[in-house]
């Protein structure tokens, strides 16, 4: 069906091209409205931060009526982009800063908030830029493991956040753990799962260095269209093995091309197994109704592969400076991130890790959705049992 897109050309018509004021900011919004079947229908608004980057907003339509999710947003701008984050238990009480990754939203820990605050303690879940319902820039080369690390420290400055208990997984650890290792200040301490930093001082998984995002455009005939798709091949091919840097290079590309990425399809073959209600499934796709929202689910799995080596081993250098209770609680079936191996090289090299109570459980890589209650009593006990260490206990393990 041709499709005709009218572009807005009077200002007085606010649904074609509008200016929003935001705590000072100057944000263009350019919303075309396509022509189809005699319809008009509004396309997503292309809005523009006041230093020209072009992002959009996921409507928040898609977030209604969601499952087992009754959590009011909240927003913050951060590097003036909004970035949305749920806030709940006592405003007085301490901080548990909840990080999630790819290719979900804070929805993954909708069965950890209640444990949290029914414990009296104070549960913050933010979108990472890109996902959920915080901002979405539409620049293939916006995402990198730097730059989400700048941004969770420009999120805990703005909400004037200390003493944080930190608690993240996937992407939410390899971003976060650079904040950490660089301001420890801000963190009284740290529970790692299925995650580490990307050089340690060897890599996590063996991944080409500096692919070209412009090389992997989304694909229409794409013969892997589907997750599932991308599964059967890495069955044929081999490729799930002890060594998962050939699937991980495969997902990375697949994300960037495969024309029905869906991140419920990733959650839900999970390696231990996940089973979704069509509405939590529908929730995990909520924040990515079109292809113009996904520009984040399709590029953080290359970030593995933007890395400023130099910058990722200095922050394995100052990580290892870090003397704060640290703990790692692993799913045992995450074939990715969840190794041994990498678990071992985080207890054994961090100070703060020494004598905590890590442990590997029944959980594939998406922990928080197959053992969530587990995971948040756990967290709730780490803080309740752990406090930082003295001076002379410090000095004593380093």
């Amino acid at each position: 069906m041709r499709s005709i897109i009218i572009r807005a050309l009077f200002i007085k018509w606010p649904a074609l091209n509008s200016i929003d004021y935001k705590r000072g900011r100057l944000a263009e919004i350019i919303q075309p409205i396509h022509c189809q079947e005699g319809r008009f229908i509004m396309s997503p608004a292309i809005r523009h931060t006041i230093d020209g980057r072009a992002f959009v907003r996921t409507p928040d339509a898609q977030f209604q009526n969601l499952p087992d999710f009754p959590y009011q947003p909240n927003y913050v701008e951060v590097d003036g982009l909004r970035m949305h984050y749920i806030d709940e238990g006592p405003k007085e009480g301490a901080v548990v800063l909840l990080l999630h990754g790819q290719p979900d939203w804070s929805y993954l820990y909708r069965k950890m908030i209640p444990i949290i605050t029914a414990a009296g303690f104070r549960a913050i879940a933010p979108d990472m830029i890109g996902m959920g319902r915080s901002d979405k820039p539409t620049d293939i080369h916006t995402h990198t493991i730097y730059a989400h690390a700048d941004w969770w420290l420009a999120f805990i400055q703005a909400l004037q956040l200390n003493d944080i208990t930190l608690f993240a997984q996937d992407w939410g650890g390899f971003t976060s753990l650079i904040t950490v290792a660089h301001h420890p200040e801000y963190f009284k301490r740290v529970m790692i799962s299925n995650s580490a930093l990307n050089l340690m001082p060897e890599p996590v998984l063996n991944i080409p260095l500096n692919i070209n995002r412009d090389d992997y455009p989304v694909e229409p005939n794409a013969t892997m269209r589907t997750f599932d798709d991308f599964l059967k091949h890495c069955q044929e091919n081999g490729l799930i093995k002890e060594d998962m840097s050939d699937f991980f290079n495969g997902w990375m590309i697949y994300a960037l091309t495969g024309p029905e990425l869906r991140a419920s399809d990733n959650i839900i073959r999970d390696f231990g197994g996940i089973k979704l209600t069509q509405d939590e499934a529908r929730a995990y796709d909520a924040p990515f109704p079109e292809a113009i929202y996904m520009t984040g689910i399709r590029t953080l799995p290359s970030m593995a592969s933007m890395l400023d080596v130099d910058a990722s081993l200095a922050a394995w250098e100052a990580l290892q400076h870090f003397t704060k209770p640290f703990l790692t609680v692993f799913g045992q079936f995450d074939m990715l991130v969840g190794s041994e191996k990498v678990q071992d090289t985080l207890i054994e090299n961090i100070p703060g890790a020494k004598g905590m109570p890590h442990d590997r459980i029944a959980a594939g890589h998406f922990i928080q959705e197959s053992q969530g209650a587990a995971m948040a009593t756990r967290l709730v006990d780490f803080i309740a049992d752990h406090s930082p260490l003295d001076q002379s206990e410090v000095e004593g393990l380093t």
